[in-house]
């Protein structure tokens, strides 16, 4: 079987059942794993690099307005790899080349190939999406084992977090207009033993102003940027403090950084990474919770604090 995987958490899918060597073709997004990085890219961003956050906002906009994608798709690259499964996503009109595009550009391909679209808006929906993706991969078996390892170490971090307090938690997922998060992190908030107050699970995420993000009076802040990494995350905070009562409302929270790609954006295995960091930043509360370094960074008065080195909290000190 032969592979195109043209939404970068499918392509981590794939990889994390075994099927990596079945893939032929990725888009230009899909760097997990770093084997990925050496297959032929077929689509390509028609947004200038290095915008501001502002300007990017808009431009996609009037993108997807335009184009209904801010991504090129090179069909005719697609037909020389010739894939017998393609697999793309619905979920979110960003995020990936829309369906309808890649439909239509099997639909000129000489032989006939296999479109999987995946839709998961909630994580539930993410742990059926990757049985269902590997069931077309031929990886039936891997894939539920995999879901399986998920959910018995979401049983375990519950286990580590029950009795302790919840703390109130606002993630923002765009910087400049701020963005409340929708889909499956704020379910991943609750799953970290969180108590969400911005954004909506299972729903899109949405614009908001910052009274909004004041409204929710949270503990913790996280900066889960979509499609930044956590240096550029990091970078981007003077975007989001240039709003009028930011200042108010970072004084009254810990405000943390994450890398929104890799383990918030993606509907993917690294989202019960994400879970756990997520528990670290709110709890740090089990050594066998402690995140690698560079996943996540706490802002302490004037610079950034790495969360991986952050004291272990024991219940005592809570």
């Amino acid at each position: 079987m032969r592979i195109a995987s043209l939404v970068p958490s499918a392509t981590e899918i794939l990889f994390a059942v075994g099927r990596g060597p079945a893939v032929v073709a990725r888009t230009h997004e899909c760097d997990f794993p770093p084997d990925a990085l050496s297959l032929p890219a077929v689509t390509s961003d028609v947004l200038p690099p290095g915008l501001p956050s502002a300007e990017i906002d808009a431009a996609v906009r009037e993108s997807v307005a335009d184009r209904h994608t801010i991504y090129r798709l090179d069909a005719e690259r697609l037909r020389e790899l010739a894939p017998d499964l393609v697999v793309t996503q619905a979920t979110c009109p960003v995020c990936a080349v829309p369906p309808d595009v890649v439909e239509e550009a099997v639909c000129t391909m000489p032989q006939a190939a296999r479109v999987v679209t995946a839709d998961p808006r909630t994580l539930e929906a993410v742990w059926q999406s990757i049985v269902d993706i590997a069931e077309a991969a031929d990886a039936g078996t891997q894939g539920a084992s995999l879901v399986g390892g998920i959910r018995r170490r979401l049983t375990r971090l519950a286990g580590y977090l029950e009795g302790r307090p919840r703390p109130r938690v606002a993630v923002i997922e765009w910087p400049k207009p701020p963005f409340a998060p929708g889909h499956w992190v704020p379910e991943m908030v609750e799953a970290a033993g969180g108590r969400n107050v911005l954004g909506t699970a299972a729903q899109p995420s949405r614009p908001v102003e910052l009274a909004e993000v004041a409204t929710g009076r949270p503990d913790l802040i996280v900066l889960a940027f979509c499609g930044f990494d956590l240096l550029e995350s990091q970078a981007r905070l003077r975007e989001l403090s240039e709003h009028e009562g930011w200042r108010e409302i970072a004084r009254g929270a810990r405000v943390v950084a994450v890398d929104g790609s890799a383990y918030f954006s993606r509907p993917g295995p690294r989202l019960a990474d994400g879970i756990a960091l997520l528990a670290w930043a709110m709890h740090r509360s089990h050594p066998e919770l402690q995140p690698p370094p560079g996943r996540g960074a706490e802002l302490i008065e004037a610079g950034w604090v790495d969360v991986a080195a952050l004291p272990v909290q024991t219940r005592e000190s809570i």
